[in-house]
């Protein structure tokens, strides 16, 4: 397991400095404010971050952990009836097949209407982006299950709790993390969009407010920092993977 995660971090090192390079190429080569050298703008946010960029970060990741916990909730549930109970899927399918094709950010206008320019307005719009994902994951991961997985337990009486526990949860769980996987780099883009509207804390207003102000090296700060913030978000999902999935990395 040490040696599979020191492959990992060097997976992820890679990466990251290959898009390092690219940058410093892209600078040396434009020789214009507007791409900064990647440097300056790590030396300006070592210099800024305690004091500026901290709070934005806090008040972004509150508001994808507040949206995906609550996508979890209503979500998860919703696509194991769908995907255990035939008669429900029936009646339920129709109406998360209206709705998922619906661009989440054209509701944006509504939801500031009616839940405010606060707080619950941007939690709700990455919960409608992340709870379609989780719903129809599971839905299609129970039926994907062979019937006679459920033959054993339903021969010894099994309630659905149990069939719950030990068919549906670890036959779906990659399912799960998958969506909410892809889900996130949606979430984090249409956060940055929200954060530009009613709002003087999160890095779409720290981004857009140093734009504003022309002030590039800090505009790149705040772009590293969201950067950071999805790398921290994938990197934990990818953990609990890990933990919970241990069969599939085999």
């Amino acid at each position: 397991m040490m040696k599979k995660s020191k492959v990992v971090l060097r997976a992820y090192l890679a990466g990251m400095v290959f898009l390092l390079l690219l940058w410093q190429v892209a600078a040396s080569l434009v020789q214009l404010p507007i791409i900064p050298e990647p440097w300056l703008v790590f030396m300006r946010l070592g210099e800024i971050f305690a004091d500026k960029i901290a709070v934005h970060a806090v008040y972004s990741l509150w508001r994808i952990l507040a949206g995906i916990l609550l996508a979890v909730a209503v979500g998860y549930p919703l696509g194991v009836i769908m995907g255990y109970f035939i008669r429900a899927d029936r009646y339920l399918a129709p109406l998360v097949y209206l709705t998922y094709p619906i661009p989440k950010i054209a509701l944006l206008p509504i939801l500031m209407l009616l839940a405010g320019i606060g707080e619950l307005s941007k939690i709700i719009m990455i919960f409608l982006i992340v709870v379609f994902q989780i719903v129809v994951a599971l839905r299609d991961g129970i039926r994907a299950i062979p019937t006679e997985t459920y033959y054993p337990l339903y021969s010894l009486g099994a309630s659905f709790r149990q069939v719950f526990c030990y068919i549906l949860v670890p036959a779906t769980l990659p399912n799960f993390i998958t969506a909410i996987r892809v889900a996130m780099a949606t979430a984090v883009s249409v956060l940055f969009f929200t954060e530009t509207f009613g709002t003087q804390y999160g890095m779409g207003y720290f981004i857009m407010d140093a734009w504003l102000r022309v002030n590039y090296l800090e505009m790149y700060t705040g772009i590293v920092t969201l950067s950071m913030l999805g790398l921290l978000l994938f990197g934990l999902l990818d953990l609990i993977e890990g933990k919970l999935c241990r069969w599939q990395l085999k």
